[in-house]
């Protein structure tokens, strides 16, 4: 399926090779090849061994009008997730010279693609687990019903790693095409396990501060997906956001505007899918105890603004959720009473994205973070007293025609959750809370 220009890597086409030679030594019938793909690595002694990428190439020979296809049995499951081709799985060179001969064998057949559904356990953990902290807990029900990239600034032990951990436990459950998306990603990527067959939890990526810009955005000779890429229709979580290395954070504008990444190489140009959310933390000063009454900072405004200023406001204007945390009372640490539960902050949550749904439905729009800036004044209706509340709150804090949008996209998932069509003023209210990090170093979206 690589066209003749292109070098050929990897081992998957091995057993391609070694068929098509059989042929030309008229062991087996050329005609026998026709319409059909085989795919698979062969060792010294015939036996077929898996290989990466399966799907999207299954996917590829099903495009290109092929209908029979051998594979080996460790990509058995994978390759059957997709429908309308007759699926071999062999275990070596002999038993798919067997199936080419009509012969019986010790191969499975695949006619239909097995049913997929996505996973409903969750996996990340509980909110009900974090103590205190409701202004974040529901500034993370903002973001996951509505879609939005989130930052925590807090000093350390305040819970921003555990709260981060829980979003994807408060997140609808993935689609069968995001599935399936995702899927194909972690294939060409090599983190298939034998036997997963599809990854239908949404993924979570918790790269380290000093991973590379390669490693992050992707890259190599072969283009292979990084942490970016990993972590479609999932969550990205930066942690200590500052310490990451500048050109690693800046690299992620693009994927942040347009959801995907392009990846340039001397053999060709390689664009994946990046529809993720982001979600990052950071000290509010470089000692992390700015602000905090039992403990004394050791930085001074020039040092705060240095190391807010690592920060691009680019990057900072698609973040739309900023806001500041501090650590839990004690009472609150030991309290074992009521803390409410991942599965009814989700229900809140997939009620919300059924109402955005409905609103954008026969668009491109799959969220409120998404909605462009053309049509604002279509999905994000304001009443008057909101209206009037955004324009004095920018009045006072000089926000840009870019905060303004982020903020209304905001009011207008707080709205959602509240099941109003209408923004109203109690709406723009909370969400001018969420921008924290202007107040922290004094300057203005």
């Amino acid at each position: 399926m690589q066209g003749p220009d292109l070098r050929k890597e990897g081992p998957a086409f091995d057993l391609a090779i070694a068929l098509a030679l059989l042929a030309i030594d008229e062991q087996i019938d050329r005609l026998a090849l026709q319409n059909i793909i085989a795919l698979g690595e062969l060792a010294l002694d015939g036996t077929l061994r898996g290989v990466n990428g399966i799907l999207p190439m299954v996917l590829g020979a099903r495009g290109a009008g092929f209908t029979k296809l051998i594979v080996p049995q460790q990509n058995a499951d994978e390759a059957a997730l997709v429908d309308g081709i007759e699926l071999y799985a062999v275990d070596s060179l002999q038993t798919a010279v067997s199936v080419l001969l009509g012969n019986g064998g010790p191969f499975r057949r695949y006619t239909k693609a097995p049913d997929l559904r996505p996973a409903d356990d969750v996996v990340h953990g509980d909110l009900a687990d974090v103590r205190g902290q409701l202004g974040a807990k529901r500034a993370l029900e903002i973001a996951a019903a509505g879609g939005h990239n989130l930052l925590f600034v807090g000093p350390p032990g305040c819970g921003k790693t555990m709260l981060a951990r829980r979003l994807p436990s408060i997140l609808p459950p993935m689609t069968i095409g995001e599935a399936l998306d995702v899927t194909k990603i972690y294939s060409v990527a090599g983190l298939l396990r034998a036997h997963d067959g599809v990854v239908n939890a949404r993924p979570f990526r918790f790269p380290h501060h000093t991973i590379s810009q390669t490693a992050l955005v992707g890259g190599g000779a072969l283009a292979k997906p990084g942490e970016i890429l990993l972590a479609h229709h999932g969550v990205l979580f930066l942690d200590e956001l500052p310490e990451f290395s500048r050109s690693a954070i800046e690299v992620m504008r693009q994927p942040l505007e347009e959801g995907a990444v392009t990846i340039a190489r001397a053999a060709g140009t390689f664009t994946y899918p990046a529809r993720f959310q982001l979600v990052a933390s950071m000290n509010p000063c470089p000692c992390g105890y700015r602000g905090m009454r039992n403990a004394e900072c050791r930085c001074d405004d020039a040092a705060v603004a240095k190391y807010v200023a690592k920060l691009s406001g680019p990057l900072l204007d698609r973040i739309d959720i900023q806001i500041a945390i501090a650590r839990v009372p004690f009472d609150d640490m030991v309290r074992r009473d009521g803390a409410e539960r991942s599965a009814t902050i989700r229900e809140r949550v997939m009620a919300a994205r059924t109402l955005q749904q409905q609103r954008f439905a026969g668009s491109s729009i799959a969220a409120n973070a998404d909605i462009p800036a053309n049509a604002m004044k279509t999905y994000c209706p304001l009443d008057d007293a909101a209206l009037q509340l955004l324009a004095a709150a920018s009045a006072k804090r000089q926000f840009s025609a870019r905060a303004l949008d982020r903020i209304t996209r905001v009011a207008r998932t707080i709205a959602d959750l509240a099941c109003s069509d209408a923004i109203h003023a109690e709406h723009v209210a909370e969400a001018i809370q969420y921008r924290s990090l202007e107040r922290l170093d004094g300057r203005a979206a």
